[in-house]
């Protein structure tokens, strides 16, 4: 298993692109950012380079709503302008969303939609304009991932707000360059059912995010039982990416000891 350390959530008591040798001192060289366009991109990367790392995945703030017709032009010269942000820095993924998500006085929003729109035309359009994406992506090396958002703190409502949506979204494009990010914190909230996501669709995510409920602190600070977690991973022979975007509630270096052991020991 590759870990991977969130930038936005460890070593908050310094600026960003000084978080990057932190966490190569911790061994964790594949490193994720939110919202590109708000954060240095290029000194990032060289803070990346320098350290042996990589920067893992990141994702458009102003993407748009992939649900509502009226943003198709924002989200195709979004997406045209992250992947050319993607491959001049050696990103290797982007996610990707149903809906543009804004922060307002502090709190997360779905941004309204143009017009009153069934799910099924939301779906539609959404479907339409990820083949439309994809064709771009294709002529990078780059990987999109899918997930989920949860309604607890992201108000307004979201299309694609569970795994099994966002699974369907994966099987719906069948494509060697859009897969499935589980992530445990965003199911928990919004439906549970965790091992039965994991086994129900280990096929399509190359990465498990780790977050407990309810803050969104390291395994074991919360009601998720990682350890079933771990040994259900372990079972399916998963050997992917594990992202470790939560907030520790301790020493860095003693929180990725104790994600190491749980996730690692096969006992």
């Amino acid at each position: 298993m590759i870990f991977t350390g969130y930038l936005d959530f460890w070593f908050t008591d310094i600026p960003l692109v000084e978080r990057v040798e932190k966490f190569a001192r911790l061994g964790v060289h594949h490193l994720d950012v939110w919202c590109w366009r708000s954060v240095p991109m290029k000194e990032l990367a060289a803070a990346c380079r320098s350290a042996g790392s990589r920067i893992n995945s990141t994702f458009d703030e102003a993407m748009g709503s992939l649900a509502d017709p009226a943003d198709n032009k924002q989200t195709i010269r979004s997406w045209d302008e992250s992947l050319e942000m993607a491959v001049q820095y050696d990103v290797d993924h982007l996610f990707i969303f149903s809906n543009q998500i804004d922060i307002i006085d502090g709190k997360e929003w779905t941004r309204r939609l143009s017009r009153n729109l069934s799910e099924a035309e939301q779906y539609a359009n959404l479907l339409y304009q990820t083949e439309q994406i994809l064709k771009r992506v294709e002529e990078t090396d780059v990987e999109v991932w899918v997930e989920g958002l949860n309604e607890f703190h992201i108000q307004g409502g979201v299309l694609v707000h569970d795994h099994a949506l966002a699974a369907d979204w994966v099987r719906r494009m069948d494509h060697p360059q859009f897969r499935l990010a589980f992530d445990c914190y965003h199911q928990q909230r919004t439906a549970g059912n965790l091992i039965q996501g994991l086994e129900d669709y280990h096929s399509l995510y190359p990465t498990v995010h780790v977050g407990d409920v309810p803050t969104r602190q390291e395994p074991g600070t919360g009601e998720i039982n990682f350890k079933n977690i771990a040994a259900k991973l372990h079972e399916l022979g998963f050997d992917g990416f594990i992202g470790m975007e939560f907030a520790p509630s301790g020493d860095e270096a003693q929180v990725y000891e104790k994600v190491q052991e749980l996730f690692e020991n096969k006992d």
